[in-house]
């Protein structure tokens, strides 16, 4: 008996991997080498985006931020890491990766609409390396499935304080960027 092992992935390098993501008709984050394939969203978790999306241009009109919505890379030097966020807000001007112009480097909040196959990695190696982005106030984590919501901002270099959100009647409160978000407004089109 035998035993199937895994292939071991094929390793490319950055400026490869951006080569190919300008004429990819999908998206592909880059993980140190390690090309991997980003999954459709449902209808759930592209409204949930598109809510969030409105209510932060609404709420931040004039102010001096960029919103960017699920097709704007992120680029994390250390761990080396490609990546589309769901939604994001960076200060302008916007810093972009040197030599590119369609990848930024500064957001001070991102959210990710969570899905059961993406869940654990939002939550622990993709949170670790967001962490490691020096102008990152805020990460918010939205359940597409029922009312509940993650809110974790910085409190120092170190160090990350974590609300949630469990009920329609409650209010997201991002100080850094002085939002509130109702989980009512977020979840207004969707049926648990």
């Amino acid at each position: 008996m035998s035993i199937a092992l895994s292939p071991e992935p094929k390793i490319v390098t950055a400026d490869d991997y951006l080569a190919q993501e300008f004429l990819s008709e999908t998206r592909n984050e880059y993980r140190n080498g390690v090309v991997v394939p980003m999954t459709g969203g449902t209808p759930e978790h592209n409204e949930i985006a598109s809510v969030l999306n409105a209510l932060l241009r609404t709420a931040l009109k004039g102010q001096g931020y960029s919103i960017f919505v699920a097709d704007q890379r992120l680029w994390i030097p250390e761990p080396n890491l490609y990546t589309y966020p769901d939604v994001m807000v960076a200060r302008r001007p916007i810093e972009r990766k040197p030599d590119r112009n369609d990848t930024v480097m500064n957001p001070i909040l991102i959210a990710e609409v969570l899905s059961k196959s993406t869940q654990d990695y939002d939550r622990t190696e993709k949170f670790a390396a967001y962490r490691t982005i020096s102008t990152l106030q805020n990460y918010l984590l939205i359940d597409q499935y029922q009312p509940h919501a993650e809110l974790y901002f910085r409190t120092s270099d170190q160090q990350w304080r974590l609300s949630q959100y469990n009920q329609l009647s409650d209010q997201i409160i991002t100080e850094q960027i002085g939002v509130e978000i109702s989980l009512s407004d977020l979840y207004e089109a969707l049926e648990f």
